[in-house]
């Protein structure tokens, strides 16, 4: 599925020479990336919907049985063999519906690792530049890349908290004031 990407970002990283030209082809496989991903994703919506197919079925295998189970006990041999025909169709499509499973398992983890695949190629493409593997020094050095760093989120967080806390509390104590408390 994704051999036509793939050809699309080799024969781009053959003619990229410039730098320019990395951030085209840096480009090209991001899109192709994101498309690879909402192909994964939607493949395992489907196999999400394989699964509560399945699900059902096996509700309706356990209701012919017990169907078939109950018109024998009383000895109603018309419905007892109706059920059966139901209970064999059941059985064929839960069998069926199994095997779709693995195979979409199969499928999801063979895109998976070409998505895997593709991404590192893209970082590795990416990440060729002298900027990319300056900030990649300075953060095995211990230092953090701004746009990177979680300590200054949770401190611009904790601010934001506080900023609007305050303002709550300025308001709260206006509300007072006016009320005559």
């Amino acid at each position: 599925m994704f051999e036509r990407l793939r050809a699309a970002i080799d024969a781009a990283l053959e003619a990229a020479t410039s730098p320019s030209d990395r951030r085209d082809v840096v480009s090209g496989m991001r899109d192709a990336v994101i498309e690879a991903h909402s192909v994964v994703q939607g493949l395992r919506e489907g196999l999400a919907r394989t699964e509560q197919e399945l699900a059902t079925e096996q509700r309706n295998l356990k209701d012919a049985e017990r169907r078939g189970r109950l018109a024998a006990e009383i000895e109603d041999h018309e419905t007892a063999e109706i059920a059966d025909r139901f209970k064999v169709k059941h059985k064929e499509r839960v069998d069926l519906l199994e095997k779709k499973l693995e195979a979409q398992r199969a499928e999801i983890g063979f895109m998976e690792r070409e998505l895997d695949e593709m991404k590192a190629q893209m970082k590795k493409v990416a990440g060729s530049s002298s900027v990319d593997n300056a900030w990649r020094e300075i953060e095995s050095a211990g230092g953090a890349r701004p746009e990177t760093d979680l300590q200054d989120e949770l401190l611009k967080s904790s601010f934001d908290r506080a900023a609007r806390e305050a303002a709550a509390e300025a308001q709260l104590e206006a509300l007072k004031k006016r009320m005559g408390r």
